[in-house]
C-alpha cells in the first residue's frame, strides 16, 4: 500500500509539474504579447533637455532621426545669414569710421555718408533679425522634441475615429460637408 501511495504522489507532482509549467509559459507568453506601453513621466523633459544641450539630441532620443537633418539645416542657415550679414555691417561701418577720420580710399567711394549709413542700418537690422531666427530654430527644436516625447505616449487606438463626409441635403439636394465622431466600446 506504501508503495502505490508513493508511487500515485510521484506521479502528481511529475504530471502536475508539466501542466504548471505549461501554465507558467502561457501566462509569460501572455503578459508579453499584452505588453502594455508605459507611460514615463520625464520622458519628455528628457527629451527637452537633450535638445537643449545639443540640437538634434532631443529627436535622435524620441527616434525620430530624420528631423535632425532638419534641425542643423535651419539653425546653420539662420548662422549663416547672421554672419554675412555682421561682416556687411562691420565693412559698412569701418568705412564711415574712416570717412569720419578723413580718408576716402575705402571700398564705397561711390556711396555718400547717407547711404552708409543706411546700409549699416540695413545690415544691422538683418543680423539681428537672423539671430532671433536662429534663437526661434533652436527653442523650436526644443518643443519640438518636447512634444514629440508626449505624443509617442498618447494612446492612439482602432476604437476612436474622425471621419469627414459629404452628404446630401435632403431639402434642396445640395452636398454638405459633415464630420463624424466615432467611438466604439
Amino acid at each position: 500500500m506504501n508503495k502505490l501511495l508513493y508511487i500515485v504522489i510521484i506521479l502528481f507532482l511529475f504530471g502536475n509539474q508539466k501542466v504548471l509549467a505549461q501554465q507558467i509559459g502561457d501566462a509569460i507568453k501572455a503578459k508579453d504579447s499584452v505588453k502594455v506601453n508605459e507611460i514615463d513621466p520625464l520622458r519628455p523633459a528628457k527629451a527637452a533637455f537633450y535638445s537643449a544641450i545639443l540640437p538634434g539630441l532631443g529627436q535622435a532620443y524620441n527616434k525620430k532621426y530624420w528631423k535632425i537633418p532638419l534641425v542643423y539645416g535651419a539653425i546653420a542657415s539662420s548662422l549663416y545669414f547672421y554672419i554675412t550679414n555682421n561682416n556687411k555691417y562691420h565693412s559698412y561701418r569701418d568705412a564711415y569710421n574712416r570717412r569720419l577720420a578723413g580718408f576716402t580710399d575705402d571700398e564705397y567711394r561711390y556711396l555718400d555718408d547717407s547711404r552708409l549709413i543706411a546700409a549699416q542700418r540695413f545690415y544691422q537690422r538683418n543680423r539681428d533679425l537672423s539671430l532671433l531666427v536662429c534663437i526661434g530654430f533652436y527653442v523650436l527644436n526644443i518643443v519640438d522634441a518636447n512634444v514629440d516625447a508626449h505624443l509617442t505616449q498618447f494612446n492612439v487606438s482602432d476604437k476612436l475615429s474622425l471621419k469627414p463626409d459629404v452628404y446630401l441635403n435632403q431639402f434642396d439636394y445640395k452636398p454638405n460637408l459633415g464630420l463624424t465622431f466615432n467611438y466604439k466600446f
